[in-house]
C-alpha cells in the first residue's frame, strides 16, 4: 500500500461511466488511466474495442464524423456499417466476415461484419501484476447459424506505455465455421499528419486495386488533407513472423508501434485515407484481407474452426517519446 494515497485512482485505474445524448446515449465506457501518460476509452457496448487513446494529453486516434453509435443504430445491410462506424483506435471486424459485402457459402454478408456493433455479454475490470485488466465476452451467435465467440483480454501496463490484446475465437456451435478477424487500428491527428514518419519493414507490398497501384511508390508518405481524396489499401507481407508497424510524430516526439504474429495474423492491411475530415491511417492485422469472404475462400486464405475449436490472437502496442 502507499501511504502517501488514499485511493488507488490517484495513480492509475479504471472509471465506469455511461454517455448521456446522441445516438451513443446510455453507453457503458470504460475510462482508463495507467499513471504513466496512456489513458484510453474501452467501450463494452461496441464489443470491448477502444474508441480513444492519448498519450500525455495528446490524441493518438481517429474519432470518425459518425461518434458514438449505439448497437441499436447498426443496420446490417450491404454498407451500411460505415454509418455507425465510430473508428476510435480500434474496431475489431468479423467474425463471420470481413471487408466488401458478398454472398458466400449462400449467406449474404456485410462490410465487415457485425462484431464491432454487438454489446459484450461480461465485461468487467481487475488489477494486479503491474497491470489493469479489462475482460470481455462477445458472442456473435445466431439460430440455424454460426456460434462464434470471442473473449478478450486487454492487459494495460501501469509499468510502460503499453498494452496488449489477447483474444480467444471459439466455435461454440456442431459445424465448422469461417472466420475472419481484422483489428481495424485508427491512427488520427496530430499523431498523424503530412509529417508522420511510418515504417512498416515488410518484404513485399502489394495494392489492392489499380487506384493504389498508381501511387504504390509513396505508400509510406503522409499528405495534408485532401478534398475528394480517394482512399489506398496495400498489402504488406512480413518475413519470419514478425509483424509490426510504426507512426512517429516528430514534431510531437511520440511514436506509437504495434506489433504481431504475422504468421497467424497473415492479412496485414495499410488504410491511406487522406481526406477533408475523413483523415486516418489504418494500420490493421488481421488473418484475412478486406476483399471479402468468397475471394479469401477462393484464394485459399479463409480459416475455418472445428465445434469446440479455439483460435488465439494476440497484439501489443508500445507508446513512447522518441529518444
Amino acid at each position: 500500500m502507499n501511504p502517501y494515497i488514499g485511493h488507488d485512482s490517484q495513480m492509475y485505474g479504471i472509471e465506469e461511466h455511461r454517455l448521456v445524448g446522441g445516438k451513443g446515449d446510455g453507453m457503458r465506457l470504460y475510462e482508463v488511466n495507467n499513471g504513466k501518460g496512456l489513458m484510453m476509452t474501452v467501450s463494452p457496448d461496441r464489443n470491448g474495442d477502444i474508441t480513444r487513446l492519448r498519450y500525455k494529453g495528446m490524441n493518438l486516434s481517429f474519432f470518425s464524423p459518425c461518434g458514438y453509435v449505439a448497437p441499436a443504430y447498426y443496420d446490417s445491410i450491404g454498407s451500411s456499417w460505415l454509418n455507425s462506424f465510430t473508428a476510435g483506435f480500434l474496431t475489431t471486424c468479423g467474425l463471420q466476415a470481413v471487408g466488401s459485402p458478398c454472398i458466400d457459402g449462400g449467406e449474404e454478408l456485410p462490410l465487415h461484419g457485425s462484431v464491432a456493433n454487438l454489446p459484450c455479454e461480461q465485461a468487467y475490470w481487475t488489477q494486479g501484476n503491474g497491470a489493469l485488466l479489462i475482460h470481455t465476452t462477445t458472442k456473435d451467435e445466431t439460430i440455424f447459424g454460426r456460434k462464434l465467440r470471442l473473449s478478450r483480454k486487454l492487459r494495460i501496463s501501469t509499468e510502460e506505455n503499453s498494452f496488449v490484446m489477447e483474444d480467444t475465437i471459439a466455435n461454440t456451435g456442431d459445424r465448422e465455421e469461417p472466420f475472419e478477424i481484422l483489428y481495424h487500428m485508427n491512427m488520427g491527428y496530430p499523431l498523424l499528419d503530412e509529417d508522420s514518419v511510418i515504417t512498416i519493414p515488410s518484404v513485399e507490398v502489394l495494392p489492392r486495386d489499380d487506384h493504389a497501384a498508381e501511387d504504390i511508390e509513396n505508400w509510406m508518405h503522409m499528405e495534408k488533407p485532401t478534398a475528394g481524396y480517394q482512399e489506398r489499401c496495400y498489402y504488406h507481407k512480413f518475413a519470419d513472423g514478425a509483424g509490426s508497424a510504426e507512426i512517429y510524430q516528430p514534431k510531437q516526439g511520440v511514436r506509437l508501434k504495434i506489433t504481431f504474429d504475422a504468421n497467424e495474423l497473415d492479412g496485414f492491411v495499410e488504410w491511406k485515407m487522406m481526406g477533408v475530415r475523413d483523415y486516418v491511417l489504418g494500420l490493421e492485422c488481421g488473418n484475412c484481407y478486406p476483399d471479402g469472404r468468397d475471394v479469401m475462400r477462393k484464394s485459399g486464405m479463409l480459416k475455418f474452426l472445428s465445434p469446440g475449436e479455439e483460435k488465439k490472437y494476440c497484439v501489443k502496442v508500445c507508446i513512447a517519446n522518441a529518444e
